[in-house]
């Protein structure tokens, strides 16, 4: 019998690699600049890739792990990460750093929903469970705002290539602990795979995700726009059709009658919506508005990393003796509050203590949300179908996240342009504004290149446009994630159960409307 604690702790090793390369490489844009002179778009792709690939077949290999050993799975998926970013460690172009971040992407597919559904095979008992997955979320959180630090101090001590370099030997630690703590599973009832849902699922992710990315730019009722919508709403009904006639379906589409799965699947949606919106409001205000270093606002975010930490842990906890609902309400309410706080405070002089203390109560609303709903999802699942449930999970969270920074993002920068417009000075050169316009950091590069040409007062001029235009863009947007926060609040006391009927239910006692599960855990194989 292998050791409970090191299974743990082995599987939370592979979920803290995937969850730290989502935002390891955003510090490293500006090197990328400029030393592989890599344009916008590429630098935006650098980064989206791999949330692209990791979307479109997060179900695909859920699916497929089920079946064929979720074990072998993960330490794939793990030898597909850490071989891909050793690769783009040594990349000397954009587009094969773009074509490296879309392999690490497909490991990231492979890993993700096999680590939480090894757990809720191994940890059976609600309570056990609930403690788990806790850990799981509080990983999840802390790898995400700790990407930025790690990031950071790599670039300041080597050259970019190191970010994705040091992810190769973190990925070779978690596939010699999976091999030899990590008991083999996969379920005797998973069906043979689903050609059509697995090709219809893909597709339809992929042109989901890739419209969101896309919307900001060329706008959200652009017909590009619209037609990717509309053929991603098309992609979701022929799949659902397909999942409801099919023998033996990919995905039970009955299950989304079950609240305890469907409710807390839109909660886990919205608490990554908030997050990664914060993760992009926040990062900008440290490095352009105070100045800070990427390592230095990296470290500015730890309040929020440890606070995510402690509410993911006690969360589901609660969860357990209070009640689903209750908790996950309570955490999107804190999440609410924190966004409302904030717009009500922010200034380019703001006190850090002041920001920490909002970090933490943040922090510890999206734990209190997002890891209970997480344990709610699985605990409606049978365990047989549970790399299944862990991918339908994990595609909330990257949904939410992406949809995020394009809602929050597209917000922030019409409310920036348009208040950077009416207040421009009046002495500023066409050009120049125009280029103010890109960014808060580019305002104030060109401010200073401005000054540099003797005249300092316009220039300073400039520079407090940009950055009241900032503020209020940043301010608009952080009421309309409170917003989202709110109505996720609303719809989560409404529509979540309390809890298991039974309280202490195990994992995988849950089932789709008249399916079938099984009682005990998956075999060992």
């Amino acid at each position: 019998m292998r050791s409970k604690p090191l299974i743990l702790v082995a599987l939370l090793l592979a979920a803290f690699l995937v969850n730290l390369d989502t935002t390891l490489v955003n510090v490293a844009l500006p090197a990328l600049t400029r030393e592989l002179h890599a344009t916008t778009t590429q630098l935006q792709w650098v980064v989206d890739a791999y949330n692209l690939v990791f979307a479109a077949l997060l179900l695909t290999f859920g699916s497929l792990s089920d079946r064929f050993g979720r074990k072998g799975m993960l330490l794939a998926g793990l030898a597909v990460v850490g071989a891909a970013s050793l690769a783009g460690g040594f990349t000397t172009s954009a587009a094969q750093l773009i074509a490296a971040r879309a392999v690490m992407g497909l490991g990231a597919a492979m890993t993700f929903p096999a680590t939480l559904s090894l757990l809720t095979n191994v940890f059976t008992e609600r309570r056990e469970r609930a403690r788990a997955i806790g850990l799981w979320g509080a990983v999840g959180g802390v790898a995400i705002a700790l990407g930025p630090i790690v990031g950071g101090w790599l670039l300041a001590h080597f050259s970019w290539g190191s970010i994705f370099v040091a992810m190769a030997p973190v990925a070779a630690l978690a596939i010699a602990g999976a091999a030899v703590a990590v008991p083999p599973s996969r379920s005797q009832e998973a069906p043979r795979p689903d050609v059509p849902g697995l090709v219809l699922s893909s597709a339809t992710m992929a042109l989901l995700i890739y419209t969101i990315i896309e919307a900001p730019a060329y706008g959200w009722t652009a017909a590009r726009s619209l037609a990717g919508f509309a053929g991603a709403a098309a992609g979701l009904a022929a799949f659902v059709a397909v999942e409801q006639r099919a023998r033996q379906p990919m995905l039970d589409v009955r299950i989304f009658r079950d609240r305890r799965f469907s409710a807390a699947s839109a909660a886990v949606t919205v608490s990554f919506f908030t997050l990664l919106g914060f993760i992009f409001l926040i990062t900008q205000y440290f490095q352009f508005v105070r100045g800070y270093s990427a390592l230095s606002a990296g470290v500015r975010l730890l309040p929020v990393a440890l606070a995510v930490a402690a509410g993911s842990v006690a969360g589901t906890q609660l969860a357990v003796r209070a009640g689903t609902r209750l908790v996950v309400t309570a955490g999107l309410v804190a999440m609410a509050a924190f966004y409302v706080w904030g717009a009500a405070t922010i200034s380019a002089s703001l006190s850090y203590g002041i920001i920490a203390a909002q970090m933490v109560l943040y922090g510890l609303g999206m734990g209190l949300s997002s890891a209970p709903a997480t344990e709610s999802i699985m605990g409606a699942i049978s365990r047989s179908r549970a790399g299944v449930g862990s991918a339908v999970n994990d595609t909330t969270r990257l949904v939410g996240g992406t949809l995020g920074v394009a809602v929050i993002g597209s917000v922030y920068a019409s409310v920036y342009g348009s208040r950077l417009t009416a207040t421009t000075p009046a002495g500023v050169p066409a050009q120049v504004a125009a280029l103010a316009h890109q960014s808060v950091g580019a305002a104030y590069a060109a401010a200073g290149g401005v000054a540099g040409l003797g005249h300092p007062v316009l220039g300073q001029a400039l520079r407090l446009a940009a950055t009241n235009a900032f503020l209020r863009g940043l301010t608009v947007g952080a009421l309309v994630a409170g917003g989202v926060a709110a109505a996720g609040a609303i719809l989560t006391a409404l529509f979540l159960p309390a809890q298991p009927a039974s309280g202490t239910q195990s994992a995988g006692t849950g089932t789709p409307a008249g399916a079938a599960s099984s009682a005990t855990p998956d075999p060992v194989r």
